[in-house]
């Protein structure tokens, strides 16, 4: 068996079902030795992107949906460089990859050969681990090391960078080669393991004496909630029994269920209180602002959620729970630290003892939350009568979604990035852990279009073949716009709604808000036929350009096809609340805070 061989051996021996990439020089043994499996009847199946970076963002959007390992193939050079903005997009949203890239010959390495790129140097920054093969014993060991480093601990992408002569070359006994391998592996693992059950053992007389102190804590959930097995449910168990409204962070958006919004009392739907953050759900922001107790699970306090970290903990308590520790007091000083799995931590944490009273108090102060929302909603009610908005079309798809029984099928929805990817996370109502899909940390536009291909294929395994909503502006859609060729390969299908202001949407309500409303360089007055494009890839097409179109959506939704839905928005819409960099999540602005510009009147 050759160095190829192997590759695909151990990953159908990792149970491994698709491979998203694109061949080149450098790999065509590596695509030989898939195309000779595929032929044998392996249960792989490798998705052709249509440009290395879809590639990744389709793997990541498989790694979300699935709770599985992104399977990434790109050859040497440009092929390898092209997955860059991918790795560090999965990097700092915490999505597994495992990415092979092909690389000149080894001895080549370093004489500027032909499609040689130093991987190993680009890659050392944004992924968990890299590797270069240069010798064919090596390679078993650091493919097992590769897959544990990118699925245990905190996940994360890694990179295995592969030479061509190494493809090529012989691996005697290769059975049991994988074998003593995984076993070495496991063990290095295994010794290197925390026991959060003793770090949290060590910290509890100090998390009890906060808990059973605080009058107002609060949950802060993030990414780290949604990647851990089982801490959605678990959590859920722990709000219920001390009655502790939980907020989340944008990548934590799909960790607990907001279809009953604040309605009934006594109900756990009520301690779900949505998104915190710059453009957070004001109920979020006001008790994140109101607690004296945070305890924040698997989130880093990025300056997204938390406007001012600096100054967070001056005002309340903080218990700081994460599976890194080197995210814990990193941009938030925590009073306690515990380094931890999500749902390790909400096990213990539900085992705690406190008396029935508080219970009864953390209630009431859930209620004065109510109120307070209801005060915002109140003011807030007067909705622009100006043309057709991203939020109305937002509203209207999940609407009928959760009015018929679409949601027991656990739809995913996928956003690129920009003011429709805000109002989603604010308007988009989830019934299961992850089925929200979005690029957090980076902010990459062009995610949405790959990553929605992505979710797609790793829906096909589900029981019901749940269907994908894509939610895309009309700049992000043609920065990956190429992968539509691979949108009708799914049988799921995919319903990809592009939000057409003729902007770039959040590009352009900063420079109305701050820099005066210079509109420099975000005025997209030259999109173009969406329709024309949709035919030429074979893609059903509709458009909605008025509120009288808005009738369509629920055909479109039950359409068993791919759909590339054209929608006309008003280019002046914005999104709030909107809390300016630097500020605390109490100073949130809504429209009623800002001079209205010559665009807005």
């Amino acid at each position: 068996m050759n160095g190829a061989e192997y590759i695909i051996k151990f990953l159908e021996q990792k149970e491994v079902d698709i491979i998203f990439g694109y061949p080149g020089g450098a790999v065509l043994a590596l695509y030989d030795a898939l195309y000779q499996a595929i032929d044998n009847k392996s249960r792989i199946k490798h998705i052709l992107t249509r440009h290395e970076q879809g590639a990744v963002h389709a793997a990541e959007g498989y790694a979300q949906t699935t709770h599985k390992t992104g399977v990434v193939f790109a050859t040497s050079g440009p092929g390898a460089t092209n997955i860059v903005t991918g790795l560090a997009d999965a990097m700092l949203d915490s999505v597994p990859i495992f990415a092979i890239t092909g690389q000149v010959n080894a001895d080549d390495i370093g004489r500027d050969a032909f499609q040689e790129a130093d991987m190993l140097g680009v890659s050392l920054s944004i992924t968990k681990h890299n590797y270069l093969v240069r010798d064919i014993k090596d390679l078993p060991s650091m493919l097992e090391e590769a897959w544990q480093v990118a699925q245990s601990g905190r996940l994360g992408p890694v990179l295995i960078d592969v030479p061509k002569n190494i493809f090529l070359e012989e691996i005697n006994n290769p059975d049991e080669v994988y074998t003593l391998c995984e076993l070495d592996v496991n063990a290095k693992t295994e010794s290197k393991k925390i026991k959060s059950g003793e770090n949290f053992e060590r910290q509890k007389d100090k998390i009890l004496e906060l808990f059973t102190q605080s009058l107002r804590p609060v949950i802060l959930a993030g990414g780290g909630v949604a990647a851990s097995k089982d801490a959605p449910e678990l959590m859920l168990k722990f709000m219920q029994e001390f009655n502790v409204p939980c907020a989340v962070t944008l990548m934590g958006k799909s960790v607990l269920d907001t279809s009953t919004p604040f309605n009934k009392i006594d109900s756990e739907k009520l301690l779900a209180l949505g998104m915190a953050g710059m453009h957070g759900i004001p109920i979020s922001n006001i008790a994140v602002s109101k607690s004296d107790l945070v305890i924040a699970v698997g989130t880093r306090f990025s300056d997204r959620t938390v406007g001012n970290p600096s100054v967070f903990s001056q005002f309340r308590a903080v218990i700081h729970a994460d599976i890194d520790v080197a995210e814990i007091s990193k941009n938030v000083r925590a009073n306690v630290a515990v380094v931890t799995d999500a749902a390790e931590f909400f096990k213990l944490m539900t085992d705690l003892k406190i008396d029935e009273n508080k219970k009864k108090q953390w209630h009431d102060w859930a209620c004065g939350l109510k109120r307070d929302k209801e005060e915002i909603d109140e003011r807030e009610k007067t909705k622009s009568s100006r043309g057709l908005k991203m939020r109305d079309v937002i509203q209207a798809v999940t609407e009928i979604i959760g009015a018929g029984d679409n949601l027991k099928n656990n739809i995913s929805y996928v956003t690129d990035v920009g003011q429709h990817q805000m109002i989603a996370a604010q308007e988009i109502i989830l019934k299961a852990p992850r089925t929200f899909v979005t690029s957090g940390g980076l902010g990459t536009m062009g995610f949405g279009l790959p990553a929605a291909v992505g979710a797609a294929f790793g829906r096909e395994n589900k029981k019901g073949k749940q269907q994908v909503i894509l939610f895309s502006g009309d700049g992000g859609i043609q920065m990956n716009l190429q992968e539509l060729a691979t949108v009708k390969k799914p049988r799921v299908p995919v319903k990809i709604f592009i939000l057409d202001n003729k902007r770039l949407g959040m590009v352009r309500q900063w420079q109305e808000k701050f820099y005066g409303g210079r509109y420099s360089q975000s005025v997209l007055d030259d999109n173009p036929d969406f329709e024309k494009i949709a035919e030429a890839y074979g893609i059903k097409f509709e458009k909605i350009s008025k509120r009288a179109d808005m009738g369509k959506i629920e055909h479109i939704i039950n359409m068993r096809e791919p759909v590339l839905v054209h929608v006309l928005t008003d280019p002046s819409e914005n999104v709030y609340p909107m809390i300016p960099v630097g500020r605390g999540n109490h100073e949130m602005l809504f429209a009623k805070d800002f001079r209205i510009s010559k665009e807005g009147e």
